[in-house]
């Protein structure tokens, strides 16, 4: 590693817009981008704005864009980049606030428009629940939300289809729903309609940035794809439904 780094880094906000700033930052063993960023407002501008928090991997404060990749800052080591310079931005799919900050609170909205957990009136309290299911769905609740999911998504970064799709994060929330062996809900139709689920074409790029290594595609996306494939497009299950006069 070399004793001292180069850090392109976004400034701006959406009125003034915004330009790539070159800084010269000082190295050590075992540094992350976060530090670079820290050592920057430290000792060179205290003006450049960056959310954080625990540093630790495990509040998703610190989501940016490092060499036009969607990754935490804090888990982002230096030497990662040999070459010696870092390009540092905030996360394209989302409103910019400023700088390196992103405004988010649309995944929140998103989120409150997904029916929560229903169990039956008389399920038991606590959960009696075997281990297998636990398993299914604990994997879900590892999510700390850095949204760098939703951030990598086509959909939502390409195509700007926010309007359409509510992103891999709420399909993730959805999973671990209406897999859960005590709800009673079904949730296929607004999986269908207003979350979209049919504009994810199973790239994988979710799952390839999500820092809790969640197997969004494979464990979440796709088994929500197949319920929904199953309720509306299954000819068989719809001659049944107009048997039994079953919507």
């Amino acid at each position: 590693m070399p004793d001292q780094i180069t850090l392109n880094v976004f400034r701006g906000d959406p009125e003034s817009g915004g330009e790539v700033k070159s800084y010269d930052v000082p190295t050590f063993v075992g540094m992350v981008v976060l530090d670079a960023i820290h050592s920057i407002q430290a000792h060179q501008d205290s003006s450049l704005a960056c959310r954080w928090n625990c540093k630790a991997a495990k509040c998703g404060s610190c989501s940016a864009e490092v060499d036009g990749k969607p990754k935490l800052l804090c888990k982002t080591r230096v030497d990662e980049y040999p070459s010696g310079t870092i390009n540092i931005g905030p996360m394209r799919a989302f409103p910019l606030v400023k700088d390196l900050v992103s405004d988010v609170s649309w995944n929140y909205r998103m989120s409150a428009k997904i029916p929560p957990l229903t169990p039956a009136p008389n399920a038991p309290m606590p959960f009696v629940m075997q281990q297998v299911d636990v398993d299914r769905v604990q994997e879900f609740r590892k999510c700390i939300e850095c949204f760098l999911c939703q951030d990598v998504c086509h959909v939502l970064r390409e195509h700007h289809r926010s309007d359409a799709f509510f992103g891999p994060r709420q399909m993730v929330r959805f999973a671990a729903l209406e897999m859960h062996p005590m709800d009673t809900l079904n949730r296929r139709e607004p999986l269908k309609g207003e979350a979209g689920i049919g504009f994810c074409n199973i790239t994988k790029c979710c799952t390839e940035v999500c820092p809790e290594h969640i197997h969004i595609t494979d464990n979440a996306i796709i088994p929500l794809k197949e319920r929904v494939v199953d309720d509306y497009f299954d000819p068989v299950r719809k001659l049944i439904q107009i048997f039994v006069g079953k919507k």
